[in-house]
């Protein structure tokens, strides 16, 4: 009897028998935990005692220090450049503006020239001629102002030293084409009152009527009984 209880035990058909372990499952993962980080640890001692024995850390450090000086002489060089460049445009400008200045200064310079020019060409004609005697038109000059109004300038004189005064009048005829036709008229206003010793510069502004495509002004010197003392004719 015995003998086949101890056969069923040991045979394939013996019931099944599980071991447990006595501790209990927190303390094994914690003990597992404990494993995994010392673990970690000793391998990052090792890589970092494996570093300090190839010298990599030192190397790195050193060409880390060389790039920093790199980096600062370039930075060093940049300011230098930009502050030339900042000096050379400043230059720059100033140059610009003073060619401005003189450009403008040349402008003015060329006006006031070909006033005095003009002027020059005017008054060139007070000496008078030799053989004259009383007053005679020495200058006329006349420009269309192109808004229907003609600018004129008239000298009269007189020669000798002491002439006796003039007293007379002077009026202005306007000649043309008007609708294709020759066309003739009086200046609006004319005649005009005109007294002088020596010598007189008279301007003014007459009218033009539109539709007539002027050609010549003619001006006239009148004494006081009507006669006409002196004549001159100009194109606009």
């Amino acid at each position: 009897m015995r003998w086949k209880l101890l056969r069923r035990r040991l045979s394939i058909s013996a019931p099944r028998v599980s071991v447990r372990s006595h501790l209990p499952w927190p303390l094994r993962w914690a003990v597992l935990a404990l494993a995994l980080g010392f673990s970690a640890a000793l391998a990052l001692w090792a890589f970092e005692t494996g570093r300090d024995i190839a010298g990599l850390d030192r190397a790195a450090q050193r060409e880390l220090e060389t790039l920093r000086r790199e980096v600062a002489q370039l930075r060093g060089e940049r300011d230098k450049a930009q502050a030339i460049a900042n000096s050379a445009e400043s230059v720059l400008k100033m140059e610009q503006v003073a060619q401005e200045r003189l450009a403008q200064q040349l402008r003015v310079a060329e006006i006031e020239n070909q006033e005095l020019k003009n002027d020059l060409g005017f008054f060139e004609r007070l000496l008078p001629a030799a053989g004259d005697a009383g007053p005679a038109i020495r200058a006329l000059q006349v420009e269309d102002t192109g808004e229907g109004r003609l600018r004129y300038q008239l000298l009269v004189m007189q020669p000798g030293k002491a002439p006796a005064e003039f007293n007379g009048r002077y009026d202005l005829t306007l000649v043309g084409l008007r609708a294709g036709q020759p066309w003739s008229e009086l200046a609006a206003g004319a005649p005009w009152p005109l007294k002088l010793r020596q010598y007189r510069r008279v301007d003014g502004v007459i009218a033009i009527p539109g539709d007539v495509v002027l050609q010549s002004v003619q001006v006239r010197l009148l004494d006081q009984r009507g006669t006409v003392r002196a004549t001159q004719t100009a194109a606009p």
